[in-house]
């Protein structure tokens, strides 16, 4: 992946550039506030947490770089954590795609952190990097399913679906960020799947390349907060860490 004997350099890109309708209207899903402090701050948090993350790049909204900039020196990091701002995209990819354009040289292994999953723990985000600087070229954390899972014959929404399978469960996981990778490959990925190929996220890209994908094991906590009630709940874990930890 690099000259070994040069020390391995992290960095976590985190698309923030969605609108998020589905939690509502108003400002976008990832500057909403969670406890006072913007979900955005808190997932960036979480990433310079690592002791690993060096660097971190937030693709903003198209038009809101600067009020996300303002944002997050507000809210300072670390010394030892460098940060960009840059505006991102029409799309997902796209933004993923502008976010590693911004990387400093020398990375190795990058991460794309959904700004939507506020509250993953450090230990998740390390098990990540810890995989990918032990060989693997993209590496997902995953939680099994807890619920069955049907596959259907999609109709208008509220008219009745017929089930035409059952995926067997127990072969199933529910993903999550941070996603890891080795940085020449997600860039290839990028370059080389066109969008809307059936790819969902970055992981999937990759595997669209033909290069192996594993998983180490997420966090109930590493939640996408979507819906007012993934609010909710996000408030309740925030509240829990504050009053056990010391989590600001």
């Amino acid at each position: 992946m690099s000259d070994p004997s040069r020390p391995v350099r992290t960095a976590a890109v985190i698309p923030a550039a969605g609108r998020g309708v589905r939690l509502g209207p108003g400002t976008p899903k990832a500057l909403r506030t969670l406890g006072g402090t913007p979900m955005l701050v808190h997932a960036v948090r979480a990433m310079a947490a690592s002791r690993a993350v060096t660097h971190i790049v937030v693709v903003a909204p198209p038009d809101g770089p600067d009020e996300v900039r303002r944002l997050l020196d507000a809210h300072p990091l670390a010394d030892r954590t460098e940060l960009t701002v840059v505006p991102g995209g029409t799309t997902r990819q796209e933004s993923v795609r502008l976010g590693l354009a911004a990387l400093p040289d020398g990375i190795d292994v990058v991460l794309v952190h959904d700004a939507a999953r506020p509250l993953v723990p450090v230990e998740t985000v390390d098990a990540v990097i810890a995989a990918v600087r032990g060989g693997a070229p993209a590496v997902v954390p995953a939680l099994p399913l807890a619920d069955t899972v049907k596959q259907v014959e999609p109709r208008p929404q509220g008219t009745p679906e017929p089930v035409v399978g059952t995926p067997e469960r127990a072969l199933l996981r529910a993903v999550q960020t941070p996603q890891g990778f080795d940085l020449p490959t997600l860039r290839k990925a990028h370059e080389v799947v066109v969008e809307g190929e059936g790819a969902t996220d970055d992981a999937g890209l990759v595997e669209r390349l033909g290069e192996g994908v594993v998983l180490v094991p997420g966090h109930e906590e590493a939640f996408k907060v979507t819906r007012p009630l993934d609010l909710v709940l996000a408030e309740a874990v925030l509240a829990r860490r504050r009053a056990t930890d010391g989590y600001v």
